[in-house]
């Protein structure tokens, strides 16, 4: 019997998408936060949304964090959203295409996603997403991709939730 293919990974950047920041209409909304887990002093953490941790949750997917927060991201922000602890997006070390991916406006990520994804489909959640970022995807991995930009002002919204499953649910 035919082993079922894994789910897409779904890589989700924090900074952006789950915290809005920059510029907005009006003042960002704040959500209490359970003094059990607290917020470390970083008052920005009141800005995370913690129904995204059900709608993320209910995607099917294999989240993983792709964030310069790290394994600091399962500490302060999974507890926030009631999830388990997330594999993490290592932060590649520095190399000799970093230069050459930053003159081409590529994100640090976009090597290390398409290497982590091995072949895998797999959807990216980030409000620095670019063109080029798009074009070298597309070059590079064979599955198929989502590259989702979020207005890093206002954050995941109801319509960027239903365009992640809806491309999860058939990633073609």
């Amino acid at each position: 019997m035919p082993q079922p293919a894994p789910l897409p990974l779904l890589f989700l950047d924090v900074d952006g998408p789950l915290i809005p920041f920059g510029p907005r209409p009006g003042p960002f909304p704040v959500y209490p936060v359970d003094g059990a887990h607290g917020t470390g002093g970083n008052p920005l953490l009141a800005r995370i949304d913690p129904r995204h941790g059900a709608r993320l949750a209910a995607l099917p997917c294999e989240p993983v964090w792709a964030t310069t927060w790290g394994q600091d991201a399962n500490t302060w922000i999974r507890p926030l959203l009631g999830l388990p602890p997330l594999p993490v997006l290592d932060e590649p070390e520095p190399s000799a295409t970093d230069e050459q991916d930053a003159r081409a406006g590529r994100h640090w990520k976009t090597r290390a996603l398409v290497a982590r994804a091995a072949g895998r489909p797999f959807a990216w959640v980030d409000d620095e997403i670019t063109a080029a970022d798009r074009t070298w995807v597309a070059g590079h991995h064979r599955a198929p991709a989502l590259l989702h930009r979020v207005d890093p002002g206002i954050g995941l919204t109801d319509g960027d939730w239903t365009a992640l499953d809806r491309w999860l649910r058939d990633p073609r």
